[in-house]
């Protein structure tokens, strides 16, 4: 069986790294990304089961990378988690609204980031 791919978007280099070992961990194949437009280049490819972003980025933020991938014509939606600092009730309904599947505050654990993501691939997965 295929291992699933996880796409980590965040604009900090150590927050990639922590992340992806973190899902790594989980037996997860791990893509990572600097910014909303090599997020979409690597979703465009065709190889991303989840999506993992921040929310606070430039010159994409995390809101603007949902809309775009929700916009992206596909049989099945690729989940979207947004792992973010931000912990706020306006930030988090623009996301639901965006058509993200998650909202996670940093800082986090492996255990909990793992069980939410691996909720998140039953969904896709069953």
């Amino acid at each position: 069986m295929k291992k699933k791919t996880i796409l980590v978007v965040d604009d900090s280099a150590v927050m990639r790294q922590l992340i992806s070992e973190m899902l790594g961990t989980g037996g997860y194949q791990v893509l990572l990304a600097g910014d909303g437009e090599s997020a979409l280049a690597q979703v465009r490819k065709g190889e991303v089961d989840l999506v993992l972003t921040d929310w606070t980025m430039s010159p994409m933020d995390g809101g603007e990378l949902t809309r775009q991938l929700r916009q992206l014509p596909a049989d099945e939606p690729v989940p979207i988690l947004v792992l973010s600092t931000v912990n706020g009730d306006a930030s988090k309904a623009e996301a639901r609204k965006a058509g993200a599947n998650g909202w996670l505050c940093k800082p986090i654990d492996t255990e909990t980031l793992l069980a939410v993501v691996g909720s998140l691939m039953r969904v896709v997965d069953p």
